[in-house]
């Protein structure tokens, strides 16, 4: 890699069209980032780049197409950002989906495939561009239902989506994420490359859109909050956060103890193992 200098800090930040994505990045855009947004769609992610073009002072934000339901999107989308030769100081895999059924492209239960593996793999292929840019930060979007599940059967991962409400599914990936960011975090200890986990809240947005009619209500009773409200976590993961809390977990921009699954190194090394088979690497 040649010439990873830039002016302004860059950000590459998944699915961030609708949601505490697009809050993310016109907030980093306004705080002098370059912003890549990586997402399914440049007609739905328009609207965000044409906010991010009318900030006073701001960098364009550019776009590149993003399917992390299929590992070769996963490449293809980091081939891309590689030929803009820009330098990576931040990285926020924030794209997730809930009460989507199915399998991926590559086999892999649906909202595992999406929410973990397919950033597992965008991660893993652009860490060394992440060392080579100085120091910088990853930041993977949790959440709390990580609490619900009691662990996983790993041949589960490799099968359609079995529960009624996909709720399982949902927290089986949600786990996946914080052990990830425990585990990356484990293996940059001394460099500088920092790694934070999150729960935004339960955020009004839609990532519920596939959740059954019947259950969404029930969401609401939980206490949802604004886009604009679950944001302030990431941002502040990505702004604030101190380098000596890599690896931590977050709630209200403060590091909490997650669930003792969430704790378990062995099972967040054995998770990593099975994602680096899984993603081909």
């Amino acid at each position: 890699m040649t010439n990873l200098h830039s002016p302004h800090p860059v950000a590459l930040i998944t699915g961030a069209n609708v949601g505490i994505g697009r809050v993310t990045a016109i907030a980093l855009a306004t705080s002098g980032y370059q912003v890549v947004i990586a997402g399914r769609s440049l007609e739905r992610t328009q609207a965000v780049l044409n906010e991010i073009q009318a900030l006073p002072n701001s960098i364009p934000a550019i776009f590149i197409p993003l399917n992390l339901a299929s590992l070769a999107s996963v490449r293809e989308c980091v081939r891309q950002f590689l030929d803009l030769n820009l330098p990576l100081h931040l990285l926020i895999n924030n794209a997730g989906v809930a009460g989507l059924r199915g399998l991926t492209e590559d086999g892999f239960e649906m909202m595992f495939g999406v929410n973990h593996l397919g950033h597992f793999l965008l991660t893993q292929l652009l860490e060394p561009h992440l060392h080579a840019s100085g120091q910088t930060r990853v930041i993977t979007v949790s959440s709390r239902a990580h609490k619900r599940t009691p662990g996983w059967d790993w041949a589960d991962l490799q099968r359609p989506t079995r529960s009624w409400t996909g709720i399982r599914e949902y927290a089986n990936s949600k786990l996946a994420n914080l052990l990830f960011s425990a585990e990356l975090a484990r293996r940059n200890q001394g460099t500088g490359l920092s790694c934070y986990s999150l729960h935004p809240g339960i955020v009004d947005t839609e990532i519920w859109r596939a959740l059954p009619s019947w259950a969404r209500p029930l969401l609401r009773l939980r206490g949802l909050i604004s886009a604009q409200e679950g944001a302030q976590t990431t941002l502040h993961c990505a702004l604030y956060a101190p380098h000596h809390e890599s690896g931590l977990y977050y709630s209200n921009s403060t590091p909490i103890q997650p669930a003792l699954l969430g704790q378990n190194a062995e099972l967040a090394s054995q998770l990593w193992a099975h994602s680096t088979q899984w993603a081909g690497l």
